[in-house]
């Protein structure tokens, strides 16, 4: 515990000196005297990505990602006002859950701006911190909500809203100890060989901290296959929606791992890294919103929950019971036709009984 310390005060030491360095530089920057078309002169350099109109991906991304993060707000507010809907039945258990991964979508949104911005110090220790914790987070909600969907699909019942939040939650902490874990080893290494910014890390370090995140990606895309083939339809189309952002998921880090990794170097634009992560954070943002979030928030103003009213599904659950089930159901509507006859065939039936003796 006093070595953790230790190195978290020597973090905090850096961060301050490379705070402290980086106003003192930036108004000498030879990038500041270059005003890009588009820019107003009372914009920071650092900023020139998001005003500048020859580097139009910038200017793209910033209003995609503004659009999500309206879109993310509005669907929010949503979800607060259809909970009171759904108070009565196992989707309550969901609520807690479909919150936490709205903040962590909407905490993607925003990193994309961290990846337009010229790179710094701060900016780079936002970056690598939070890109693989907000990515957990989504996934880890996912995983989760898998996991009680497993117990709804076959008895229509599965484990407390608090529980799986608990189970989320748990998933999502594992990354952010790792990060932490992470930025301290690599900023006391660099202070070690005199290279104090944090941006100077090798593309395959950024990819290795991640693991844990791929492997939730492939967690919330394999756990969900069996709900599929489950009794209640109206829990199948909820791993439906799970498994089909899941997939999409997975293609779009293949896609933006393979550019960052290897896809860059060989086309020789270094300089599209950042790109190429915010794209990957903007897309998969969006993936979220359109094949999760928004079928989760239909699904809440459907009806038919309680019970399972579905024919095909009352056909599918007796057809799979034991004949030998049936058999003692029949044996005991036979014993009980008795209750069942009304009092006047019993007065006739007693009359004969009576005249015959």
């Amino acid at each position: 515990m006093a070595r953790c310390r230790h190195l978290i005060f020597l973090c905090l030491v850096i961060y301050a000196r490379e705070a402290l360095t980086q106003n003192s530089t930036s108004t000498n920057s030879p990038n500041v005297t270059v005003l890009p078309p588009g820019c107003g002169q009372d914009v920071n350099w650092i900023f020139f990505s998001l005003c500048d109109l020859e580097a139009v991906w910038g200017i793209i991304l910033e209003s995609v990602a503004a659009l999500g993060i309206l879109c993310t707000i509005i669907l929010t507010l949503i979800c607060i006002a259809l909970s009171a809907s759904v108070s009565q039945d196992e989707r309550k258990g969901a609520l807690a859950l479909n919150f936490l991964f709205l903040t962590g979508v909407f905490g993607l949104f925003c990193l994309v701006f961290a990846f337009i911005i010229a790179p710094n110090s701060t900016v780079c220790i936002i970056r690598r911190f939070l890109f693989g914790v907000l990515f957990a987070k989504c996934f880890a909600c996912l995983v989760a909500n898998s996991v009680r969907l497993n117990y709804l699909v076959l008895q229509n019942r599965g484990p407390g809203g608090c529980l799986v939040f608990l189970l989320a939650i748990g998933l999502f902490l594992v990354e952010t100890v790792i990060n932490v874990e992470w930025l301290l080893i690599t900023n006391v290494r660099q202070t070690l060989q005199n290279t104090d910014h944090p941006c100077n890390i090798m593309n395959q370090d950024f990819v290795t901290a991640l693991v844990y995140v791929m492997f939730l990606i492939v967690a919330s895309m394999v756990i969900p296959c069996s709900v599929l083939r489950g009794h209640y339809l109206q829990w199948r189309r909820h791993g439906k929606h799970i498994v089909s952002t899941a997939f999409l998921s997975l293609l779009i880090w293949v896609a933006w791992i393979v550019m960052y990794l290897y896809g860059n170097e060989k086309l020789g634009h270094k300089s599209w890294d950042d790109p190429v992560l915010a794209i990957a954070l903007a897309a998969n943002a969006w993936v979220f919103i359109l094949f999760y979030a928004i079928p989760q928030l239909a699904e809440m103003t459907r009806s038919g929950y309680k019970y399972e009213g579905d024919s095909l599904n009352i056909l599918n659950r007796h057809s799979e019971e034991p004949s030998s089930i049936v058999m003692e159901n029949r044996a005991f509507s036979m014993d009980n036709l008795d209750i069942a006859e009304p009092d006047s065939s019993r007065r006739e039936q007693s009359k004969q009984y009576i005249r015959i003796k």
